[in-house]
């Protein structure tokens, strides 16, 4: 039996927590994986940091990353391989390709750019795009405030 070179390369990925958030350690890990599959950081293939890396590195409990490894594999995300660690599996809905992500972020900065112009603040913007964003997922995106 032949191990899977990719077991050997280290993740590309690294955990950062954030204790005043209010959302749960494991969650933190599944949403920054998830994010990272979003951007394009992480691939299907590439390996998830070892429990004991993440561990050693957050000063946090083995059970709490093994917590949020099985979440992403009950979301089809990733697969642990016995002896060789938890790698990527699939991509959550709504990935797009690069070259469309990055047209879009290139709308939404000229966008931002424009709401600045405007006279809001980061805080303004946030409220904009949220108050959209809702009348989007209600089915009120022709609706004006």
């Amino acid at each position: 039996m032949e191990l899977d070179k990719s077991a050997d390369r280290p993740s590309p990925i690294e955990f950062r927590l954030d204790p005043a958030s209010g959302v749960p350690t494991y969650l933190q890990l599944v949403q920054q994986v998830e994010q990272a599959l979003r951007m394009g950081w992480l691939a299907e293939g590439d390996r998830l940091p070892r429990v004991r890396e993440v561990v050693a590195g957050l000063a946090i409990n083995p059970n709490t990353v093994l917590k949020a490894y099985r979440e992403l594999e009950h979301r089809g995300l990733a697969a642990g391989r016995r002896g060789q660690g938890t790698f990527v599996r699939g991509l959550p809905a709504g990935v797009v390709p690069l070259r469309e992500r990055a047209a879009l972020r290139r709308g939404l900065l000229d966008w931002m750019r424009s709401a600045r112009a405007a006279g809001l603040d980061e805080g303004g913007m946030v409220a904009v795009f949220e108050d959209a964003l809702r009348d989007l997922r209600e089915g009120r995106e022709g609706v004006v405030a």
